[in-house]
């Protein structure tokens, strides 16, 4: 908690503990640790998933007895029992049509052993140490399968006054028979912020007024030797209608006491280690087929997951923009064995209000006293001061202090001495030109400036025309030219092309190599959005020849482009990650408008629109080409080439 909580701070303050976390995530590779990878190579050389019981038994023999791992997590979750061995048909034949048939029930008898995969799976998890992962539910609708694991050893009091766990009602676990010999389980999954990022991970949740632990606190409670557990909250304030909250975690062992600082809903902050690689990887092929040398796996903590992205098992951290869940529990388990977990202390709250009073009482006294070079400059040299302290917090003793309230009143305060006026009268013109100048021609930003409360970036549905056009061949020009002159044709013909589409009122969206796309209809609205592209795409063949004989005076190769437009509703808006954003188009649409391109070559044909196009034509001349089926589709999609009008 902050002193003052804003949705534009809470914002600005993740994206300073991302920078903070990518600063200091260099750490070297966890020996310790080992992740065992459901990769795309698995799946190609053991099949698809999820493999059966029997498979999974050989693969975690072999991390135990043949690589003498320590300690087994399974980042995966065994909930319905295996009948892909067929047994269940032979039981039920045994016992109804052929019950008469006695050596057909010995046989079926005799191959039980073999045929029970999960029987075969839970005889390899009573002799090695494994812990098995499962998930808890919330809502009006939430399931409860399989057997959880006996909870945490948590006093009764401890257990009523953690009223700011999370309280789940369903969980999803494994079958009873493997989660009775398995050496413990813990529950998977993450808190996500607001805007899709996991930062923290769950250590505690309550089910049935019973209180679970995650995966890696389960492992880390085993590795270091079953310690007693107890959980510790803040000193209860007079007059305080609830209970105080929880702050730490004590776990005491026969190696001392172990604090973990958590916050009220029992979450530490991910102590992430690095971008890729904290961890060395090996894939569960390699594992199955014997191909691991003899020592990758001893003596070491394994973690068995995915990181194939068919199996949706990937998060968005500050480090990764798609780091396998997997290993997300690697890295806080690496912190809990280190002791080393950054959190945000309890006096944070206090040493912000101090801050703010201070820098406030400051400012207010300095600025208006000096001029507007030396008020930057003090500044400046403030923020740089709390930014100093703040990174010193963090690498030192591992404390996350606030930073955005701190920096946005310094900011806005200088602001308000220097900029407020001229601020307050511009602001419209250079938010529109600083939005939609790399996109438009200026005579819409002109036109949009007129009315500017009418157009943001933001996201919405509309009914627009995109346009995709390709250089033909142009793999094979790249492989025959220098760099150089390369990349000076390719900003001849993308200057050359791009002044055709905003001559014609269209909106550049991106390039993508030697492809252009464009689209028409936003953020002006155009009524005649399919007409203004088809008169583009044809004026920028009719602008080829020009540009080729340029091309033809230096001695490089003539160029031929395709060009694909299709119509249709899509979403435009401005879309990316929190380290590139663009204004551009995503839909349906859009990707038939790429395939039609891609068409274009093979019909000869220097435009190609879809059905939709066409009908938004009205009375313009087009030469039906055939009807063709397209990738993403179940129906035959009609093109046309559009000729001259």
């Amino acid at each position: 908690m902050r002193f003052i909580e804003l949705a534009v701070l809470n914002r600005l303050d993740a994206a300073l503990y991302d920078a903070r976390v990518r600063w200091f995530a260099q750490a070297p590779i966890d020996e310790r640790i080992v992740i065992v990878d459901i990769d795309e190579r698995s799946l190609a050389e053991l099949g698809r998933w999820p493999w059966n019981r029997a498979r999974l038994a050989e693969l975690v023999e072999r991390i135990f007895t043949d690589h003498g791992a320590l300690l087994l997590g399974l980042d995966l979750i065994l909930a319905e029992a295996d009948e892909s061995s067929g047994l269940p048909v032979l039981e039920s034949l045994a016992r109804g049509p052929l019950r008469q048939n006695a050596a057909f029930r010995a046989t079926v008898e005799g191959l039980r052993p073999t045929l029970d995969y999960d029987g075969r799976l839970a005889d390899v998890l009573r002799r090695h140490p494994v812990v098995l992962g499962f998930h808890l539910s919330t809502g009006a609708a939430a399931a409860r399968s399989g057997a959880l694991p006996p909870a945490l050893p948590i006093d009764a009091g401890e257990r009523v006054q953690a009223t700011g766990l999370t309280d789940w009602p369903g969980y999803g676990a494994n079958l009873p028979l493997l989660q009775q010999v398995a050496a413990g389980g813990g529950f998977l999954g993450a808190p996500v912020d607001p805007d899709g990022v996991v930062r923290r991970g769950w250590l505690l949740a309550r089910h049935a007024d019973q209180i679970h632990g995650a995966l890696p606190l389960i492992m880390a409670r085993l590795l270091l030797g079953d310690p007693a557990l107890r959980l510790r909250f803040a000193d209860p304030l007079p007059g305080q209608a609830t209970g105080p909250p929880l702050t730490a975690i004590e776990l005491h062992g026969t190696r001392g006491l172990r604090l973990i600082a958590v916050d009220p809903q029992g979450a530490v902050l991910l102590p992430f280690r690095r971008a890729a690689g904290g961890f060395h990887y090996h894939s569960a092929a390699d594992v199955a087929a014997g191909r691991l040398p003899g020592d990758a796996l001893r003596g070491r903590i394994v973690l068995l997951g995915s990181s194939a992205p068919g199996l949706l098992d990937q998060r968005v951290t500050p480090v990764n923009e798609l780091l396998p869940g997997v290993e997300v529990h690697a890295n806080l388990l690496a912190g809990l064995l280190a002791g080393s977990l950054p959190h945000v202390p309890a006096w944070t709250m206090p040493l912000e209000v101090a801050v703010l009073s201070f820098l406030a009482l400051l400012l207010l006294r300095l600025l208006p006293r000096l001029s507007p070079q030396a008020a930057v400059g003090l500044t400046m040299m403030l923020v740089l001061v709390l930014a100093v302290l703040i990174l010193l917090a963090w690498g030192t003793a591992g404390l996350v202090l606030p930073a955005a309230t701190s920096l946005c009143l310094l900011l806005l305060l200088l602001v308000l001495q220097l900029f407020f006026g001229s601020f307050v009268e511009s602001r419209a013109r250079r938010r529109l030109a600083a939005l939609f100048g790399q996109y438009v021609p200026p005579e819409l930003v002109d036109e949009m400036s007129r009315d500017p409360e009418r157009y943001d970036m933001r996201g919405r549905s509309a009914e627009l025309t995109v346009l995709f056009a390709d250089i033909r061949g142009f793999t094979t020009i790249a492989e025959q030219m220098p760099a150089n002159e390369l990349a000076t044709m390719m900003n001849d013909y993308l200057s050359a092309m791009t002044d055709v589409i905003r001559a014609h009122r269209g909106t550049l969206d991106k390039y993508v190599g030697d492809a252009i796309v464009a689209f028409w209809g936003a953020p002006v609205a155009d009524p005649l959005h399919a007409r203004h592209a088809v008169a583009a795409a044809l004026a920028m063949q009719a602008a080829l020849p020009a540009l080729n004989r340029l091309l033809a005076v230096r001695g490089w190769p003539q160029l031929h482009i395709g060009i694909g437009i299709n119509s249709g509703v899509m979403v435009v808006g401005d879309m990316g990650s929190r380290h590139r954003r663009a204004y551009t188009v995503l839909g349906d649409a859009v990707n038939l408008a790429a395939r039609l391109q891609g068409l274009s070559a093979h019909y000869e044909a220097g435009v190609i629109v879809g059905e939709a196009t066409r009908q938004q034509l009205g009375d313009w001349p087009c030469r039906e080409l055939d009807r063709v089926a397209v990738r993403g589709r179940a129906a035959r999609v009609t093109i046309h080439e559009p000729l001259a009008d």
